[in-house]
């Protein structure tokens, strides 16, 4: 458990959380992290050693739980009660927001497989992204975060709009050549990205083997622009200013070192990266809801 994610609302029913696990026969084990890579290097060393794994906080915090449990080797369910500033991937699977609700999912829900990503070696649950956007979850402050929520992320998205910059990469999808110049990029597996961003349900399977990779070009007028906002909005993409595929494998080449985010989190950016699709990677605990 992240103790200052969010608005810590979370913290106040740690006790309750911890009465209902039990009336389902869980023994448990709370472990409270206190800096970015607890949770991560907590899970790696652990995750033998337990039935279930459940992860409160923010995306961030799930990132590590995910990311330590594959390291560790361990078959363990993973369950996950959303308690951040915009909480993306639990917003994509449909879990609820109501702390205590969250967790009684995860006692009557059913695990399924889902992909995780590998980014140069480094796990990611949801979305890797560059350019626009993708720089607002670890450039707002944490406080911002907590007071505004969702808000601060898309106060911080229409200031980059008014300063956007071009990026020049090159992805290989799948044997796919795609190459110019991009304002944002972004690899995932939900259906929703930096709360800003928002797509098609409907193109979005969590078990298929496959990203969506979502890449939108440089406006060069204010028509282009009012192009791409049209083509996000409806989530229809068939417009020469956005790319949008799925694919397993994307390879992605620059010249110059673009830095990323990986589930909202701060990554260093390489001139050759290797993103792959693995492929139900994790048991995560749905609460049943389809889409």
């Amino acid at each position: 458990m992240n103790p200052c994610a969010g608005t810590k609302k979370a913290n106040k029913y740690l006790t309750d959380i911890l009465v209902l696990f039990g009336k389902y026969g869980y023994n448990n084990t709370v472990y409270l992290t206190e800096e970015t890579g607890d949770a991560k290097k907590y899970a790696k060393e652990n995750a033998k050693n337990f039935d279930l794994i459940v992860a409160v906080g923010g995306d961030g915090t799930f990132n590590e739980v995910v990311s330590g449990v594959l390291k560790s080797g361990a078959d363990v369910e993973i369950g996950y009660i959303p308690a951040g500033s915009t909480n993306d991937f639990a917003n994509s699977l449909k879990l609820s927001r109501n702390i205590m609700k969250a967790a009684e999912d995860i006692m009557k829900g059913t695990a399924k497989e889902i992909d995780i990503g590998s980014f140069n070696g480094r796990n990611f649950s949801y979305v890797a992204s560059f350019g626009a956007f993708s720089e607002i979850s670890y450039r707002t402050p944490q406080n911002v975060k907590n007071s505004l929520g969702y808000m601060a992320y898309a106060l911080e998205g229409i200031k980059d709009i008014a300063n956007l910059k071009s990026k020049h990469l090159r992805f290989v999808a799948d044997g796919e050549v795609i190459e110019d110049d991009f304002i944002f990029g972004a690899i995932c597996n939900s259906t929703s990205v930096g709360g800003v961003i928002n797509l098609d349900p409907k193109l979005v399977d969590f078990s298929d083997g496959l990203f969506e990779l979502l890449l939108i070009r440089l406006p060069k007028d204010l028509f282009e622009l009012n192009e791409i906002v049209i083509a996000l909005t409806s989530k229809k993409y068939n417009t020469k200013m956005i790319t949008f595929v799925s694919a397993k494998s994307i390879v992605i080449e620059t010249t110059e070192n673009i830095n990323w985010t990986l589930d909202g989190e701060y990554a260093y950016g390489e001139e050759k990266i290797k993103v792959e699709n693995l492929n139900k990677a994790i048991r995560f605990i749905t609460n049943n809801v389809e889409k």
